[in-house]
């Protein structure tokens, strides 16, 4: 058999979950502390603990691995299930929740690493910032602008674009102090006061798009 056809029956074998997210894992961890051009394959596969054919088997290359990688962050901190509304759903409890996985998310130390490392990326690798963007806050977007269409559908909010309230809301929750954070002139909220921040954003939303 040659080597083709070894990686070929490779390849339509059922995936490891298990081994997915060992390589994730390490992915994360090493993009975070060498960068996406000091990360290699190799050294994916041998922080993962498989061969670097496993990782290519499950991410078709480096680029795949990284938004995969970012994706995985956002859908720990905040699984989709989270911008759900049923029909007895209170819609500020909702928001509240999503507000305080955001928070959680933004502040946590991996988020913040990764966005410095985005930062640094974006004037000399746009499509690198473009693919962080698009695997990540993009999809948070998406999400919260289908949750605040359903919100308007069953008139608990008038609002004539969801895209900008949605951007709006995060923007509300990120506020002059995440700036300050990635800059290194201040430390991310403690849980206090991110709850109280999040009470005072779903207020003032909820006062401004109110029905």
């Amino acid at each position: 058999m040659s080597d083709n056809d070894t990686q070929t029956g490779l390849r339509g074998r059922p995936k490891d979950p298990a081994k997915r997210q060992a390589i994730l894992d390490a992915a994360k961890t090493l993009f975070l502390s060498q960068g996406f051009s000091g990360t290699s394959m190799d050294a994916v596969a041998a922080d993962a603990g498989v061969s670097k054919l496993t990782v290519y088997s499950h991410f078709s290359d480096k680029v795949t691995l990284f938004a995969a990688a970012v994706e995985a962050k956002c859908q720990e901190s905040m699984p989709f299930p989270i911008f759900s509304l049923e029909a007895d759903d209170q819609l500020p409890t909702v928001l509240a929740r999503i507000g305080r996985a955001f928070m959680e998310l933004t502040n946590s130390d991996e988020a913040i690493q990764l966005e410095r490392l985005m930062n640094s990326l974006a004037v000399q690798d746009p499509e690198m910032a473009r693919l962080f963007f698009d695997a990540g806050p993009a999809k948070t977007l998406s999400e919260m602008e289908r949750l605040l269409i359903k919100a308007r559908d069953r008139r608990l909010l008038t609002l004539q674009d969801p895209v900008a309230a949605a951007e709006l809301f995060f923007g509300m929750l990120l506020s002059c102090r995440h700036m300050q954070v990635l800059i290194g002139c201040a430390a991310p909220p403690g849980p206090a006061e991110s709850e109280e921040h999040v009470r005072e954003v779903v207020r003032v939303f909820l006062k401004g798009y109110a029905p």
